[in-house]
């Protein structure tokens, strides 16, 4: 059974009641809230994840609740909490939708210790996987929407998961989240990709959120290879530009990228060497999606 699988009034009723609980990839959580208003949009967001049964092992119990007293009706809140911790400060609640996406994400990044996470977005193409790790500007989730678009699995916008036992990507293939210029860019490139209304006024500046393909979701469990390191650098007007890259570069990258690589000690300066081992490593400078669609397209053909 998947979440398009209920109906509105359904998913609202789970949501206030034992809550939600989906599978993302290995992860596994259960959503509550009471925000009505998100309903319609977490439906088709996550139309095609499964739901888990009430005996599988939930990693991460969430719930986005209404701030505290009078913050319930002036200047309403929302706060999310998982596991009865409140890690972050409350948002406004017209932000609840984002928060969730935002929260799932540390929640991964702080508890998962066991994998080597990388701040970067993942894709595949058959079973060969391409890496994107790159700060916030550059670029990496709207090359990745773009993508996933042009019959690319998205894996994930955010987060890699490495396991550090077979050096595969775990996929999550959760909503990408898309900023500011970025979400009309890929409105007007893919049209027929379900996006939320943005949502203003945030951290991240404007930000919408842009529902997986059911094929990447379907495909979730498909072993992926690290096969190409990427680093995306968006530049108005720059032409298209794939440039090879050193691997001693190419490792503090992925280090600088790591986000538990310090935990993780030396299985983290292992994982980071073997991936960096079985990887081909590029530079990437873009203004045009077609073009770098295209230039994609050049290396990693289909099939």
């Amino acid at each position: 059974m998947i979440v398009s699988n209920l109906t509105l009034s359904e998913l609202q009723s789970r949501l206030l009641g034992e809550g939600l609980t989906i599978a993302s990839g290995p992860f596994n959580f259960r959503l509550q809230s009471g925000f009505s208003d998100i309903v319609p949009d977490l439906a088709r967001l996550y139309a095609h994840h499964p739901l888990i049964t009430d005996d599988a092992f939930i990693d991460f119990h969430v719930a986005i609740e209404a701030g505290r007293g009078l913050r319930r009706w002036l200047g309403a809140q929302a706060r999310f909490v998982v596991d009865g911790v409140e890690p972050f400060t409350p948002l406004p609640q017209a932000q609840a939708l984002p928060m969730i996406e935002w929260g799932l994400n540390w929640c991964i990044s702080a508890y998962s210790q066991h994998v080597l996470v990388l701040h970067a977005a993942a894709v595949a193409r058959g079973n060969r996987a391409l890496i994107m790790p790159a700060p916030p500007g550059s670029g990496k989730s709207t090359l990745c929407a773009a993508l996933v678009n042009r019959g690319w699995r998205l894996l994930s916008d955010e987060l890699t998961i490495i396991r550090l036992d077979t050096g595969e990507i775990s996929g999550l293939a959760r909503p990408v989240n898309l900023k500011n210029a970025s979400i009309n860019v890929i409105r007007h490139f893919a049209p027929e990709a379900f996006l939320t209304k943005p949502v203003r006024d945030t951290v991240k500046g404007t930000v919408a959120l842009m529902a997986p393909s059911a094929q990447s979701v379907r495909d979730v469990g498909q072993a992926a290879q690290p096969y190409w390191v990427v680093l995306p650098h968006y530049r108005a007007g720059a032409s298209t530009a794939l440039v090879p890259m050193q691997t001693g570069a190419a490792f503090l990258q992925i280090a600088e990228n790591a986000m538990n690589y310090h935990v993780l000690g030396i299985r983290g300066f292992d994982a980071v060497g073997q991936l960096v081992d079985r990887c081909r490593h590029f530079n990437f400078e873009y203004s045009d999606l077609e073009e770098a669609i295209a230039q994609f397209d050049l290396f990693a053909p289909e099939g």
